[in-house]
């Protein structure tokens, strides 16, 4: 580094001049400059610890960093894509000190500094999903795997397109040199997929969880598995449900499709590629058309008697037409009716109005006619239901016509007091037996014990069991993954809403070697306990406001002998924490939220 006569800043390699910092990270930290070669901006990513104490307590670092900055050189020189951050050159000091990586300069803002503002809308997040993938199909395509994409790895350009960047800690498949110590977790906690916390180095799909993962916070505005730690994270990660998004729109079945943790079933670029093109295109990511302009009023002309018409200024100006009377219909003795001329007053002097024509008063006259002869029919049936005597009133009359509003049979008056029955309270509809009602919708918060079993019930309607892989219940519905047979090593998932269960489409495989995975019997478990378990976390979890409770019911990590209820708080500030009980309550973790 020399400093440039001109301007008094330093220059790197005689050629690219830093102007300012752009920001810093583990990997280094990346500058503005100018080529002054080239006479144009650029940025230049300094690959060195911006704390010198880290280079102190690992020797080796320096070393470790320099490799990977080429690996990231190397890397993106073989990528030719309009979202992949373009690399123009490497400057490789002979003196040994650390190297530099000269970029393409992206003017704009992270995905993490445009979520600091909210969420974003779902048009501008399936743009997002089809630029970051294109990247990925791209890197993918010539064997390399991101392994670390997240919103700050995401740039956003000022037209809006998406730009995929730090590429340091790529997997190359030629490349065979490790450049983390055994055990090393490689990727950022919230957005690295399951299988490779896990120790598999992963693939393509590996990638595409991320992806997934991304494109949910950047639409609802959080991240659903984010906890307390980084290892409470990690966790969650490994065998949490993630809640179902409530802003994503036409984007939440993707995201259904992408967040599941058997790579196996998530979709590839390609087919992910046509799911994110069929919610763009679904009505409910369009952007919302204008409302057309108003018509402005025109002139109206009006006829006069004698054939003659008369213009008249717009009805900003005049008075609306007054409407034409109508002659009433009324009822006579004998059935007969008379002609009654209206009695409206008239219209007030100076106020005019087009003559309405002989067919508009027939069409008019029409629908009042049928109206009245409805209000005196059923003014009939109510005079005759109420009869002291006289022939029609009373108990036989009413057996006679059950249609009259009494039951059929039995000679017994319905009472004359009370609301009317709705239509849930009467006998089944046509084709439906007693038995074949629609269920009653539990009332409340499902996180009631009464509730829970009502849940677990509806399950077992649908499925024919109540042994499950995992249960969820949140206070509005709750989420199941059932084995699809006694015994079977694969399952499908189910959700409750509204008092009804349903399945919702395949779930997965069971690994029979994995003890967090092996089915339960809910049925066996003490829910009376429940409630007590929820005071509890209420107490302890240190919550503050919390705007979301749910519980989690399988076999968990550090306790997979059995099922364990996990009871979780959240707010909307992101902090959460929860409780972990066995099967009989009895509390055997606490996590509060830090």
């Amino acid at each position: 580094m020399s400093m440039s006569e001109s301007a008094r800043r330093p220059l790197v390699d005689g050629r690219f001049e830093l102007v300012s910092r752009l920001g810093s990270g583990g990997m280094g930290t990346v500058w503005r400059a100018r080529d002054i070669a080239l006479d144009r901006e650029v940025a230049l990513k300094e690959v060195r610890p911006p704390d010198p104490a880290h280079e102190e307590a690992a020797p080796g670092l320096t070393a470790q960093l320099r490799e990977r900055a080429v690996r990231e050189a190397r890397a993106l020189a073989r990528l030719s894509n309009p979202h992949v951050v373009t690399i123009h050159h490497i400057v490789e000091p002979q003196d040994g000190s650390h190297p530099w990586i000269v970029m393409e300069l992206v003017e704009g803002c992270s995905v993490q500094d445009r979520l600091a503002q909210g969420p974003m809308p779902v048009s501008e997040v399936l743009r997002l999903g089809r630029g970051v993938l294109s990247a990925l199909r791209a890197a993918h395509a010539v064997g390399i795997h991101h392994r670390d994409v997240k919103p700050a790895n995401v740039l956003l350009r000022p037209d809006g397109d998406a730009v995929l960047t730090d590429f340091g800690i790529a997997a190359l498949h030629d490349q065979t040199t490790r450049l983390t110590a055994t055990g090393d977790l490689i990727g950022s906690p919230e957005f690295i997929a399951p299988e490779r916390i896990r120790g598999q180095e992963g693939n393509p799909a590996s990638d595409l969880w991320s992806l997934g993962m991304l494109l949910y916070v950047a639409a609802e505005g959080h991240h659903p598995l984010r906890r307390a730690t980084n290892l409470a994270t990690l966790v969650a990660v490994l065998d949490e449900p993630i809640p179902e998004p409530v802003r994503s729109g036409a984007l939440a079945p993707v995201l259904t499709r992408l967040l599941v943790r058997d790579p196996a079933l998530r979709p590839d670029g390609s087919e992910l590629r046509g799911l994110l093109k069929a919610a763009e295109e679904a009505p409910e990511a369009q952007p919302a058309p204008a409302a057309p302009p108003a018509p402005v009023p025109g002139p109206q002309v009006w006829p006069l008697p004698g054939g003659s018409a008369a213009t008249v200024p717009d009805s900003a100006a005049v008075p609306s037409p007054a409407p034409v009377p109508e002659p009433q219909v009324r009822p006579l003795p004998g059935g007969s009716a008379a002609t009654v001329p209206d009695s409206s007053p008239a219209p007030p002097n100076g106020t005019f109005g087009p003559p309405v024509p002989p067919t508009t008063r027939r069409r008019r006259g029409l629908p009042i006619l049928l109206a009245l002869a409805a209000v005196l029919t059923a003014g009939t049936f109510a005079l005759v239901r109420w009869l002291p005597d006289g022939g029609t009133g009373g108990a036989d009359r009413a057996t006679e016509s059950p249609g009259l509003g009494a039951p059929a049979g039995g000679g017994q008056d319905t009472p004359a007091s009370g609301p009317p029955a709705t239509p849930s309270e009467t006998s089944p509809g046509p084709g439906q037996s007693p038995q074949a009602a629609a269920p009653e919708k539990p009332r409340g918060s499902l996180l009631t014990t009464a509730n829970v079993w009502t849940v677990i019930d509806a399950f077992r309607e649908v499925s024919g069991t109540t042994r499950f892989k995992e249960l969820t219940v949140y206070e509005e519905y709750a989420l199941a993954s059932i084995p699809t047979e006694p015994g079977a090593r694969t399952y499908d998932r189910f959700e409750f809403r509204d008092g009804t269960a349903r399945r919702t489409g395949v779930g997965g495989t069971i690994r029979r070697d994995d003890a967090d995975e092996q089915p339960f019997d809910a049925a066996a478990l003490d829910w009376d306990a429940l409630p007590d378990l929820m005071k509890r976390g209420e107490r302890e979890l240190d919550v503050e406001n919390p705007s979301t409770r749910y519980l989690i019911v399988g076999r968990w990590t550090f306790n997979s002998d059995q099922p364990t209820l996990r009871f979780y708080l959240s707010n909307e500030y992101h902090a959460t924490g929860y409780l972990a009980a066995d099967g009989k309550g009895k509390v055997v973790a606490t996590y509060p939220a830090t």
